[in-house]
């Protein structure tokens, strides 16, 4: 029987003590949207988690260099075939309340978000969980699942008082473990979020602001005014604001990959849109782009071009795949013709809101090539539905990167968000098994090369770019990021001079 053991007792992302001259620091940095709700199994990943991974304590966490680290559990163990994961909580935590935090109200936290709202799929192989002592948490799983642990580091990892966790209060502001608190004197729902320190909080010297506060401003334009009005002291902008902010004074740092937009075909079997059954015409939809030009045209230089959908900082991703679709709208048409579609095919597609700028080029390089793009308006509140039925066979998203175990199960496993069809493929079965059975993606790179490979060979999806992120940070506060870690939190932010985790 494999095991597969991580014990790691040491204290995750302790940076040294802030010095006492900046210890009254303040953090102000801004989302553009408002957090929807603090209640666990309500909890939405992107910048809302700036709000509530603050508030929360996750099971696991995810250093700056995109590292797994002990988080409110101290060790974490695999057993019986990867399908036991047992985890040993740290002594002396306490919610914000002061009640203690224990096994129990961890695993009733960890029931709630696997059978309610929506980050049920997170935790979708957990089958039973155990806490035979106070200290001690067991999931059993139906199957391996090598996302596991990532899930535990965000939303379906956090620690809640169970005694408040689905009482209306939760939703604005949750009694749970994390770094902060909200102070609800201070705080305006949909406006600004004011958090404060807990100073006997286990991992304190990972978070040097005592005083942090998020505003919600949606208009980029706006954003870079509160930077330059001393509004706020963080926060990510456009690359055309970058020499004004500079000049300003501002520290800049450019993440060249935060999230990628990919065509996804997800009709592989060819149910709704025949044609896409057919190998050939995803391989033509994939030619008939220019990268490089659209990188230019959209990100004006902020991000790159990829044929493959995993992170590029990642486990698995393979720089010499980006090489097998060359943009040849010739080649696609052959390729069209070789299928049986010498006059191309229509296809409808969701119009989303974050798809609107780049529908004309979009369109524009799918006629070259012979198909016919129609649009169909979707409201914002009904993206989510829209992509999640078997209405459309092919969507424009634009997703934010995850690590490498999270993007195979969302794009490729059956049971996939992004895999509306449930493709499968005996090839890829295998692979995804061999995968799942290595829980440490750090072992199991070659897998997840096969497994680029072979959805990049098979044109499982059009992936066209990454987009890139720009930091700006006022003299004293640093960005510590790479683009390692995918998730958002108040750890990514120190003071100069400090290393931090």
């Amino acid at each position: 029987m494999a095991t597969t053991t991580v014990l790691l007792t040491t204290t995750a992302c302790d940076g040294r003590a802030a010095s006492s001259s900046s210890a009254t620091s303040v953090l102000s940095l801004a989302i553009m949207g408002t957090p929807n709700s603090f209640a666990p199994a309500q909890l939405t990943e992107g910048q809302q988690a700036y709000v509530w991974s603050s508030l929360y304590d996750t099971l696991l966490l995810v250093d700056n260099d995109g590292k797994l680290q002990p988080g409110a559990a101290q060790s974490w163990a695999y057993s019986d075939g990867g399908r036991t994961l047992t985890l040993k909580l740290r002594k002396g935590m306490k919610f914000s309340s002061g009640s203690p935090v224990t096994a129990a109200a961890v695993k009733a936290t960890l029931d709630l978000v696997r059978t309610s709202g929506q980050n049920q799929t997170q935790l979708g192989a957990v089958q039973s969980i155990g806490a035979p002592d106070d200290r001690t948490v067991v999931l059993r799983l139906r199957h391996a699942d090598a996302s596991l642990l990532h899930a535990l580091t965000g939303a379906g990892g956090v620690v809640a008082d169970p005694r408040t966790m689905t009482t209306r209060s939760s939703a604005l502001n949750p009694v749970s473990s994390g770094p902060y608190i909200l102070d609800k004197d201070a705080t305006v729902n949909g406006s600004v979020y004011v958090l404060k320190r807990r100073d006997d909080y286990w991992n304190r010297k990972a978070y040097p602001f005592p005083t942090v506060k998020i505003k919600v401003i949606s208009d980029r334009a706006a954003s870079v005014n509160a930077l330059k009005a001393g509004e706020i002291n963080a926060g990510s902008v456009e690359v055309q604001q970058l020499s004004s902010l500079k000049s300003a004074g501002f520290t800049t740092k450019h993440i060249e990959a935060g999230s990628v937009a990919t065509l996804l075909l997800f009709d592989r079997k060819g149910e709704v849109l025949k044609p896409l059954g057919d190998v050939r015409v995803r391989k033509a939809i994939n030619m008939a782009f220019d990268r490089e030009k659209m990188v230019r045209l959209f990100l004006k230089g902020s991000g790159k071009q990829t044929e493959q959908l995993y992170h590029p900082l990642g486990e698995g991703y393979d720089p010499a795949l980006d090489t097998t679709y060359p943009y040849d709208p010739a080649g696609a048409k052959k390729l069209l013709t070789e299928a049986g579609y010498p006059d191309g095919f229509s296809v409808n597609m969701p119009s989303l809101y974050f798809t609107k700028p780049f529908e004309p080029t979009f369109s524009q390089s799918l006629a070259d090539i012979g198909v016919k793009v129609t649009w169909d308006p979707v409201p914002a509140q009904q993206t989510i539905s829209a992509l999640a039925t078997r209405k459309y066979p092919m969507a424009l998203v634009v997703d934010g990167l995850d690590p490498i175990p999270v993007q195979t199960r969302d794009y490729f496993s059956p049971n996939g968000y992004r895999n509306v069809f449930a493709s499968t493929d005996p090839r890829l079965t295998q692979l995804l098994l061999r995968a799942n059975s290595a829980p440490d993606a750090a072992k199991a790179v070659d897998v997840y090369k096969e497994i680029d490979a072979f959805t990049v060979n098979n044109a499982w999806t059009a992936p066209v770019f990454y987009i890139g992120v720009n930091w700006v940070t006022k003299k004293g506060i640093v960005f510590q990021g790479d683009g390692s870690s995918t998730q958002n939190s108040l750890r990514q932010f120190g003071l100069a001079g400090q290393a931090g985790g």
